[in-house]
């Protein structure tokens, strides 16, 4: 196998205290965040739908779901728009706010290590941190969150 195989795309997605590392090929866009039409009695992570391609995506804080502050938005909040790959979501997509644009780095096994698999509440959507060089990204439980969201949207 070539090295070239052996690497792979990835986007670092910066959150507001530490940054989500996924796989190209899971996102679909990365969008201007604009204000969210919110779900009556839905939890505080799940922040609402937004219009996106004639489309009502739903948006989630990552940070919420993992039990921490839902951030403030700001002028360089972005919504990374993900594949939804488990058929639960009618729409195909999802939405993860995140604090700026996201980075596009190549990553091998050489540069990926893993750092940890727990430390976060037993429901957080996150599979482990690796730490990638001066960096220690979280991959997130992508179909976890595609089940939180389902079941948000299944509730009244």
């Amino acid at each position: 196998m070539s090295a070239e195989t052996e690497e792979l795309y990835s986007l670092l997605v910066p959150l507001s205290e530490d940054r989500l590392i996924v796989p190209r090929a899971c996102v679909a866009e990365v969008v201007r965040y604009s204000k969210t039409a919110n779900k009556e009695g839905a939890e505080e992570w799940m922040m609402g739908t937004i219009n996106w391609n004639g489309r009502s995506l739903p948006v989630i804080s990552f940070e919420g779901a993992i039990g921490k502050s839902v951030p403030v938005m700001t002028g360089r909040t972005r919504v990374v728009v993900f594949y939804a790959n488990t058929g639960q979501l009618k729409t195909g997509f999802f939405g993860v706010l995140t604090q700026g644009f996201p980075q596009l780095v190549r990553v091998n096994r050489e540069v990926l290590k893993l750092e940890a698999k727990d430390g976060w509440p037993e429901q957080a959507p996150i599979l482990c941190r690796v730490r990638m060089i001066n960096e220690y990204p979280i991959i997130p439980d992508l179909e976890k969150i595609e089940a939180m969201i389902a079941k948000e949207f299944l509730q009244a």
